[in-house]
């Protein structure tokens, strides 16, 4: 027969009025922990009593109940009400609920006591997290929640950062698998992503540390404390669409500044206009940087300038200020420390002393229009300008005694250093190694093209050349034998392999969007892919292969190899030998490529390029804009579309010019004069079939029409 179960009874529950109930001496707390009982109280009147008490009644000597209630386990939560009843909050006779044990029971009341007490398990940190985020999804703003469970705004913000986290590392660490300092380091960024990119690259290795993950997650990011953050202001940044990182655990020295670009943007335009401000002053040229390197100014002279005077208000001030100061230092000499407020009167006026004494630097004004100035940023973000250095090349002419020269230098050089006629000249400002130009270009002098631009052309001409070349064997032929006999008789090396001649194949470092598409590249690649499939892979098959060949295809396809190694293209000349080509071998090659071009009939036009927005008319000037139309369409066309602005004129250029024919410099034969290879635009002008909105009647103006100049090499 089975045993019967016996059923488990539960001590009743029961209301009981406060004032019967009081503490009990058995209760095994003694040490106050966790929150107070004045915030357990404002706890207890908001939400009112969470937890039961529990009790025991109160016997007299004959063991019979007195009434009265003694309390082992909740002793802070009846110390949290008797502090609601003294401040007349609640009624000594409110009802509270209460477990009441029997008296008959054989475990004893320290055990109940010590039983709540450590049987309750405390909450997991992440439920904490979600639970504020929970809170926080639900309406209630970071300073109610703080108020509701006395903390700040501050931690309630760590613990919603917290909760933020990817929801898979926040899975690793509710199994233990990473620690809270771990998941703290975390929350610098919010992408998800990144955080687990970041955490399954230190999963497995020895070094988990913090202080990694956060640097880590912010390798690509900008200080708060860096010169170009100061030097912009987060505020700035922020207002332009930029995201700063915060390191809620730690001190993080005003963040981290996530989107790079947008801050290099910003310290270029706010570089920009501190120097068009500067340029005002006269100077010849600007160099701007956010920082320049040192030794930035070795070969160049610096002029000396007067520091201007102190006007008789600023004297006035600078007396006043030191007076008060005095006065401040003899009021507070015995004392042992100085009020806040003195001791930061006393700052200020330093700080406007030295600023008094810093007197700005006048310099003569024929010295400024040869020399230049350099602004950056100071390494605590403010700007800084040196002024006043001169280059070599802007030296005013040596001016010797009539004597020595017969008296002509003397009289032809005594003005040599002075500017030329008011409002012919300007500022060149140059950010980052690249001159500025303005949206009007209301300068008269057209500026050689962009260094890029020059490179990308010579890019579209190389691949053409090369193509040239290979159409042609019996030039192909010749141009080889000629790198031979320079090798051999002028003994130049080649360097590499058994026989002393070889094809590099040259690549190109910049290059147009719309250089792949060209038909150069597809015949090319076609004539390539063609070849290549016939070739043994064996190298004893190859020579046979090649030893069988008839003579025209040997030729075809020496002209197609040796095609590969043509370098027709502009680079910028290294001064200073060691990589890259020198002056001299950049013009040489410039040459041999223009006798190759000559050789092969090679034309661009034929070749396919024709100037677009793209490739040429949006990447310079407007004044190379309309000269490349008065060029190709004539002086009417030139003057119907000098009023537009920029992307306006370029897109209607690229119409104009579309079946023109015309080149730019860097495209055209160093001999070649430019009439002779367009239709004349003087009898092409009238036929120009121009859209309404350019149609009209005005009278073309005098506009300067001065020859383009020669690309410059530096």
């Amino acid at each position: 027969m089975a045993t019967a179960i016996q059923k488990i009874i539960l001590s009743p529950s029961r209301d009981i009025p406060f004032n019967k109930l009081t503490l009990s001496q058995a209760n095994v707390r003694r040490i106050k922990a966790g929150i107070s009982i004045e915030e357990l109280a404002e706890d207890i009147a908001r939400r009112g009593l969470l937890q039961s008490l529990n009790v025991r009644p109160i016997l007299d000597a004959d063991g019979a109940e007195t009434g009265l209630y003694e309390i082992p386990a909740g002793g802070r939560r009846y110390r949290a009400l008797e502090r609601l009843v003294k401040q007349k909050r609640l009624a000594k006779t409110a009802a509270v609920p209460c477990v009441v044990r029997d008296p008959a029971t054989p475990i004893l009341a320290e055990d109940d006591s010590l039983a709540e007490n450590l049987q309750r398990a405390p909450l997991h940190p992440l439920d904490q997290f979600r639970a504020f985020q929970a809170l926080r999804d639900k309406g209630q703003s970071e300073e109610d929640i703080a108020a509701a469970f006395f903390t700040s705004a501050h931690v309630v913000k760590q613990r919603l950062r917290l909760a933020g986290v990817s929801p898979k590392l926040l899975d690793i660490y509710a199994e233990d698998g990473m620690t809270l300092e771990q998941l703290m380091a975390f929350t610098v960024s919010a992408d998800h992503a990144r955080q687990e990119q970041v955490w399954e690259t230190i999963a497995g290795s020895w070094s988990k540390e913090p202080y990694q993950i956060r640097r880590m997650l912010t390798e690509k990011t900008v200080r708060a404390s860096d010169r170009r953050a100061m030097f912009v202001g987060l505020d700035a940044y922020e207002a332009a669409g930029g995201t700063v990182l915060r390191d809620l655990f730690q001190q993080d020295d005003g963040g981290w500044l996530a989107d790079v670009a947008l801050l290099d943007t910003l310290v270029a335009a706010k570089l920009k206009t501190e120097a068009e401000a500067i340029a005002a002053e006269g100077w010849k040229w600007i160099e701007v940087a956010a920082d320049f390197p040192y030794g930035h100014t070795h070969g160049l002279r610096q002029i000396d300038g007067a520091a201007a005077e102190r006007s008789a208000d600023e004297q006035a001030t600078i007396d006043a200020l030191n007076a008060e100061y005095q006065r401040l230092e003899a009021e507070y000499e015995g004392a042992d420390e100085l009020p806040d407020e003195v001791d930061a009167r006393l700052g200020e006026i330093e700080a406007l002393l030295e600023e008094l004494d810093t007197r700005p630097v006048i310099f003569d004004p024929c010295d400024i229009t040869r020399a230049g100035v350099f602004v950056s940023i100071g390494a605590d973000g403010r700007l800084v300008v040196d002024r006043g250095y001169v280059r070599p090349d802007d030296e005013a002419p040596l001016v010797l005694p009539d004597d020595e020269t017969g008296g002509a230098t003397a009289a032809t050089s005594a003005h040599a250093g002075e500017p030329g006629p008011s409002g012919t000249s300007r500022t060149v400002i140059t950010v980052g190694g690249q001159p500025i130009e303005s949206e009007d270009d209301e300068d008269d002098v057209i500026k050689p093209l962009p260094e890029r631009l020059v490179i990308e052309l010579t890019a579209h001409r190389t691949l053409a050349l090369r193509d040239a070349v290979a159409s042609n064997p019996q030039i192909a032929l010749t141009a080889l034998l000629h790198k031979l006999v320079i090798d051999t008789f002028q003994r130049t090396s080649t360097g590499g392999g058994c026989i002393e001649a070889s094809v590099r194949h040259v690549f190109f470092p910049a290059q147009a969007a719309d250089l792949k598409d060209s038909p150069s590249a597809y015949a090319i690649a076609e004539r390539h892919d063609t070849w290549k499939a016939d070739l043994p892979q064996d190298d004893q098959a190859l020579w046979d292969w090649l030893s069988a060949l008839d003579d025209a295809s040997r030729l075809a396809l020496l002209a197609h190899c040796v095609s590969f190694g043509v370098n027709a293209l502009y680079e910028k000349p290294n001064p200073y030998g060691g990589n890259g080509v020198s002056q001299h071998g950049l013009e040489r090659r410039l040459t041999q490529a223009d006798r190759l071009a000559r050789a092969t009939g090679l034309d661009m036009v034929e070749a396919g390029w024709r100037p677009s927005v793209d490739n040429y008319l949006g990447r310079v000037p407007k004044r190379r804009i309309v000269e490349a139309v008065r060029e190709g369409a004539g002086d009417r066309a030139a003057q119907l579309i000098e009023h537009l602005k920029k992307a306006e004129m370029a897109k209607e250029a690229e119409r104009l010019l579309a079946d023109a024919r015309w080149l730019p410099e860097p495209l055209r034969l160093a001999d070649t004069d430019t009439s002779s290879e367009m239709a004349e635009p003087e009898a092409e002008a009238s036929s120009v079939d121009l859209p309404a909105f350019l149609s009209g009647d005005e009278e073309a103006s005098d506009e300067d029409t001065e020859p383009l100049p020669a690309i410059a090499a530096e």
